[in-house]
């Protein structure tokens, strides 16, 4: 059995209407049930796993406080590096290195015929190792105490609205709210946490969903389609992937914030971005920071010479684009990615480096279109499930091939430009990820009303898994 969501929807009120009748141990031992139920409906085998990780890094912090000495500081830590990689290794990757492996060496003349384990991905097991893996290394680094309380320690790793696909919590951040005790959401907050849930529902089944299958269409059989048709598969797949993962997003903080719980922001209107440096503080910033601080810092940041910097882009990318699957295309896309980021280094001025000043007309508007068709070539590669498959696509764009070009799929994709920009840049606007809610109330109920009728008219097909829900 498998959660969509919709069934999220039953799932969570069933939650609350217990939840605030309870004090706050009793709250953490619903929560941990609960996170447990839930992940157990994907699949109850790798529970273990979770536990694991759970009880290993738990245990890593509780010895490192008690551990003075640096070598065996270090050694406690790799213990939980160990662990935790061990598990996001053995299940995500190990047919995609033993295959890639194989084909490597078949090109040196040594052929060999190791087996393929055909493993099933556990889902979600990117975001909770990395939620371990960085409570191990903030204690390690005395940036945070080790928490006494396992039991909070493991709400804080399995919370059900962020454990199949984020955002990545951080300790310092997550764990207290755990550890203490919660304040009752007021009627304004349960009004906001509703809206943001419906706004989340929103973008997934009426934006994302309802892109979907022109999408498949477009890279599913890329030589069939006209180049115009092609152009408009990969920025439909942008509007899919945005309002999939952010939609996700906007239901979990909803979520978390009727239990009282504050989630990291993990969008900030990703396409309104005017270089991809900026792309990528706005774009998974949970993700992104996590990359930043526990990879591209401890790798040397930007202290080196220009030449280690970019080394040090470069490889924060690709192990980025490796974090998102077991496949070639994704090491490429987090390749591009790194290539774009060091160029943008090189060549930016240190004036265009501050994202957040006001645009500057038309020159801003220019950099953010062409921002964005970088990213839609990274997006191509993200999709396509073979590095052959993307060529071929590229190849079909780029013969400037005619043909017809399906009017509901320039309706649908118009549709989803149109809503997702209304709701960035009311968010941009009021500087506030609930942007809407805030409105006039004949306004507000008018966009919700609406809101709500589009998602029970589209929710009757067939549903599409949460896209992160892989990885």
């Amino acid at each position: 059995m498998t959660f969509n969501s919709l069934q999220y929807a039953v799932f969570l009120p069933a939650v609350f209407l217990v939840y605030w009748r309870l004090r706050r141990r009793e709250q953490n031992v619903l929560l941990l049930a609960a996170s447990y139920l839930f992940y157990g409906l994907f699949d109850w085998r790798f529970l273990g796993l979770l536990l694991i990780s759970t009880i290993t890094d738990y245990t890593v912090g509780r010895v490192l406080e008690r551990t003075t000495e640096d070598r065996r500081r270090l050694q406690v830590f790799v213990c939980s590096l160990v662990v935790n990689l061990g598990i996001l290794g053995f299940f995500k990757y190990f047919d995609f290195f033993v295959t890639d492996g194989s084909k490597f060496l078949a090109h040196l003349g040594v052929h060999l015929a190791p087996p393929l384990l055909r493993i099933i991905l556990p889902v979600g097991i990117s975001f909770y190792t990395f939620h371990g893996i960085s409570y191990s290394f903030d204690v390690y680094r005395k940036r945070i105490a080790p928490t006494h309380d396992l039991l909070a320690f493991a709400v804080f790793v399995a919370f059900f609205p962020q454990l199949v696909a984020g955002p990545i919590g951080r300790a310092h951040l997550q764990l207290p709210q755990f550890e203490n005790d919660r304040v009752h959401p007021d009627r304004h907050r349960v009004q906001q946490a509703l809206l943001m849930i419906i706004q989340g529902l929103f973008k997934k089944i009426v934006i994302a969903d309802a892109l979907a299958p022109f999408v498949n269409t477009a890279f599913t059989h890329p030589e069939a389609n006209s180049s115009a048709t092609l152009i408009l598969g990969a920025w439909a797949f942008a509007f899919q992937i945005y309002g999939d993962f952010s939609g996700y997003t906007d239901i979990a903080r909803g979520s978390a914030w009727l239990l009282g719980i504050n989630l990291p922001e993990n969008f900030n209107q990703p396409y309104l971005s005017r270089s991809i440096t900026e792309f990528w503080r706005r774009w998974h910033i949970s993700l992104s920071t996590w990359l930043r601080d526990y990879l591209y810092i401890p790798l040397g940041g930007n202290k080196g010479s220009p030449i280690a910097t970019y080394r040090n882009l470069f490889l924060t990318m690709l192990i980025g684009g490796l974090w998102h699957g077991a496949a070639i295309t994704f090491v490429v896309w987090g390749g591009w990615h790194g290539f774009l980021l060091a160029f943008e280094r090189r060549f930016t001025p240190a004036r265009d480096e501050d994202w957040q000043r006001k645009w500057r007309w038309p020159i801003d508007a220019i950099r953010a279109f062409v921002t964005f068709q970088l990213v839609c070539v990274g997006w191509v590669l993200f999709r396509a499930t073979t590095i052959s498959g993307a060529a071929h696509y590229f190849k079909g764009i780029l013969k400037l091939h005619r043909g017809s070009v399906d009017p509901h799929f320039v309706l649908a994709l118009a549709c989803a430009v149109v809503a997702m920009g209304i709701i960035d840049l009311a968010q941009r606007i009021k500087l506030d990820q609930a942007a809407i809610s805030t409105w006039r109330p004949l306004l507000r109920g008018s966009t919700y009303g609406f809101m709500l009728v589009a998602i029970i008219l589209f929710s009757g097909e067939t549903p599409v898994p949460f896209i992160y829900f892989r990885f």
